[in-house]
């Protein structure tokens, strides 16, 4: 390891993952986001309209919420 003191991630269940920040992230086509902010959620579920930082896009629609709509539409 590094002198520098690691830096905290954690995983929130059916949300973001959160990084201390500042943090730059790399995305997959080169482009780059930067935050300057203390803490950053990084979207981990792909509906966010600002990926790759979370938008709380994950809140709108809950795996009970789908169960239920299947349920009131006559499915099993």
């Amino acid at each position: 390891m590094t002198d520098q003191p690691a830096r905290l991630v954690r995983v929130v269940p059916g949300g973001p993952v959160l990084v201390e920040g500042p943090v730059c992230i790399e995305l997959p086509d080169g482009g780059v986001v930067e935050s300057d902010r203390f803490m950053v959620a990084i979207c981990a579920c792909r509906r966010s309209k600002t990926y790759p930082l979370c938008d709380t896009s994950h809140r709108r629609r809950q795996r009970g919420d789908e169960q239920s709509a299947h349920s009131a539409a006559g499915g099993t």
